[in-house]
């Protein structure tokens, strides 16, 4: 009988422990939050009414605040903190983990300071030998606790490792495929929020379909140009977690990263945007990230460069516009 270990208490951790709980063949399901209130609550009511309020939880999913104890009898450790998080909470986590034990990375984003993806991070501060996977997609939190179908990708430099991920993970209703390309695979699910950012702005600004439809499109081709730049798979970024999760955030209202967009749209400085939010955004960090990877790989990356402009310099987000607009004219590229 497998036993889990969810470490990040959020919508997406809490979305995924329900889903682990109510698989009738694993032994035991824990969430570890860093909230006392969200461990109150998941414990008491079960329910996480601070990032997943209304959704009743499987009656057996526990919550534990001490991360070690949450770790110590795992055989599969799901880390799904924030990126920024990932190398303080699993550094905590690695000491006690159980030889062998499984850790798969959810978080989508990028660590702001050394500007590398989680499975790098986990990578350092972990065991050496342990086996890490990521799991990625288009899957809004919400629809994945309602049992809707969706469709994700496991991946592991190894394939049995990724295998291993599918099988623990896959229900009647959340599909699990498998890959190796696990570089591409993150940075798909991590730029794809700067897109979405961008969506949301021009939705904001009461633009149409004909736009969203270029900004997608032309935003795919600079995650895949940037992806490939680093050493990713091309055809990954035509895959679920490229395009089916740039299509998702960019056009879902779930998407926090779309909802923060419209805001900035609408008028809002970002610190207005974002106060009050319990929940990280992740596109506004990988936006920094995005431009300076960009620069250093010299990788053209014109739609993240003006989100960048609209965050952090004060640029209007009309402006922002023009300026994409009335860029020289060129040949269509895709790398």
């Amino acid at each position: 009988m497998t036993r889990v270990a969810v470490i990040g208490g959020g919508a997406w951790g809490t979305a995924l422990a329900d889903l682990l709980a109510r698989k009738g063949e694993l032994a035991a399901v824990t969430l570890w939050a860093r909230e006392p209130e969200v461990v109150e609550s998941v414990n008491r009511e079960h329910v996480n009414t601070m990032f997943l309020p209304g959704a009743p939880l499987a009656p057996t999913l526990a919550a534990q605040g001490d991360v070690g104890a949450a770790v110590q009898d795992a055989d599969v450790v799901v880390s799904a903190g924030p990126s920024h998080a990932v190398r303080e909470v699993m550094t905590r986590a690695g000491g006690r983990l159980v030889r062998g034990a499984l850790v798969v990375s959810v978080s989508k984003g990028l660590e702001p300071e050394r500007l590398t993806t989680p499975s790098c991070v986990l990578g350092e501060v972990l065991p050496k030998g342990t086996p890490v996977a990521v799991l990625s997609g288009p899957s809004f939190a919400q629809e994945v606790y309602a049992r809707q179908p969706t469709a994700v990708v496991a991946a592991a430099r190894d394939h049995a490792v990724a295998q291993r991920v599918q099988q623990v993970f896959s229900t009647a209703y959340f599909r699990v495929y498998s890959a190796t390309d696990v570089l591409g695979v993150e940075l798909a699910g991590a730029l794809k929020n700067v897109i979405a950012l961008a969506a949301g702005i021009l939705e904001g600004l009461g633009l149409g379909h004909n736009t969203r439809a270029a900004l997608i499109t032309r935003g795919l081709a600079e995650i895949t140009r940037l992806g490939v730049a680093l050493g990713a798979e091309p055809a990954t970024f035509a895959g679920l977690a490229g395009m089916g999760d740039l299509i998702l955030t960019a056009t879902g209202p779930l998407s926090r990263n779309h909802r923060l967009g419209v805001e900035l749209g609408s008028g809002k400085r970002l610190e207005e945007a974002l106060a009050g939010r319990a929940s990280v955004v992740e596109g506004v960090n990988t936006a920094r990230s995005a431009v300076t990877l960009g620069e250093r790989h010299g990788v053209e990356l014109p739609i993240a460069r003006e989100v960048a402009q609209v965050l952090f310099h004060g640029k209007s987000p009309g402006r922002a516009v023009a300026d994409l607009m009335e860029r020289d004219l060129k040949a269509e590229q895709w790398r």
